[in-house]
């Protein structure tokens, strides 16, 4: 397993979460490092990506200002913490590359928010 994501669970809207992800060490030092989620139906979709420098980061639009990633290289662990959480965040979240080619795929960790 190159990737395993944890911290999911049910939130009330307005709470907050913090996602981790385990990766294998050759591959947070040498990739950008992203969060992605899927919804059942739709495409996976990329939110928030981290360069291996961790100096520069990118959000997608519907996080922007809510979510926040960042790493600790000295334990191989990707973040993701996530405020002000809304009903349409609710998905599957992922962590992998930030682009491909992409790691095998984790279980990734479930977020449900609920009004």
């Amino acid at each position: 397993v190159h990737v395993q994501e944890s911290g999911g669970g049910s939130v009330q809207a307005g709470g907050s979460l913090r996602l981790s992800c385990v990766a294998s060490e050759h591959i947070i030092n040498n990739n950008d490092m992203g969060w992605h989620r899927r919804v059942p139906g739709k495409e996976r979709e990329l939110i928030a990506t981290l360069s291996v420098s961790g100096r520069t980061t990118y959000y997608r639009d519907s996080v922007k200002g809510r979510f926040t990633i960042s790493k600790d290289v000295a334990e191989n662990t990707v973040y993701l913490q996530m405020n002000s959480l809304k009903p349409e965040d609710s998905a599957t979240y992922y962590c992998n590359t930030a682009r491909r080619p992409y790691e095998d795929w984790g279980q990734g960790t479930q977020v449900t928010v609920f009004s």
